[in-house]
């Protein structure tokens, strides 16, 4: 799906660097802005899909333009681009459903994955910045299990067996091994290739 896209900077020429690379990449650019204010109202007029938004730009900022839009409840989505690589920035963007984040000397490099991954509702973080800021994601996968499964699942990344997991949760093992299935449908790590045992422990950090 092509997204239809606005994009605001004050640095006119990182303006129209992004514009003419996402113009020759085929995306529709609805608007460019110059000021935050402008952005919003463009947001407002187009209802574009994806809204790229520089972080620091004159009347509003790229943190307070995606607090309207939640305020507001628009349905566009927010990528902020930046040279910032703070931490009480990161927090305050991922409060706010900020969709994505990316560092602006790696904007090209990291553009087009970070609209692919927020077409597909899935936020993107520049690795550069999550490298930066010592942040490890939490794989969104895990969401999908429930706390019992993960319980389960730091269980078996500590090579316990179904017996000895269903020891420690007073479960029978046949329960258990129902909860590893589930897991396994939940992650689909059969079609994944993928073994049980090999995502727990890549994992464990996060359980």
């Amino acid at each position: 799906m092509n997204a239809s896209i606005i994009i605001a900077d004050d640095h006119p020429l990182i303006l129209k660097g992004l514009n003419d690379f996402l113009l020759e990449k085929q995306y529709t650019i609805l608007a460019c802005a110059k000021n935050g204010k402008e952005a919003f109202e463009f947001i407002e007029e187009h209802s574009p899909d994806i809204a790229i938004l520089d972080i620091q730009m004159p009347f509003l900022t790229g943190l307070q333009i995606a607090q309207k839009c939640q305020e507001l409840k628009l349905e566009t989505k927010i990528i902020l681009i930046t040279f910032e690589k703070d931490e009480t920035i990161y927090n305050q963007a991922k409060k706010l459903g900020v969709y994505g984040y990316i560092l602006k000397e790696f904007a090209l490099e990291e553009i087009e994955n970070c609209i692919a991954s927020v077409m597909k509702n899935k936020a993107y973080f520049s690795p550069e910045l999550l490298t930066y800021l010592e942040i490890e994601e939490v794989p969104e996968e895990l969401e999908l299990l429930t706390p019992t499964e993960k319980e389960v699942l730091k269980l078996i990344a500590q090579n316990k067996t179904a017996k000895e997991i269903g020891n420690i949760l007073f479960a029978s093992y046949r329960t258990i091994e129902k909860h590893k299935q589930h897991i396994i449908d939940k992650l689909d790590l059969e079609s994944k290739g993928g073994s049980l045992i090999l995502f727990a422990k890549e994992n464990e950090s996060f359980l």
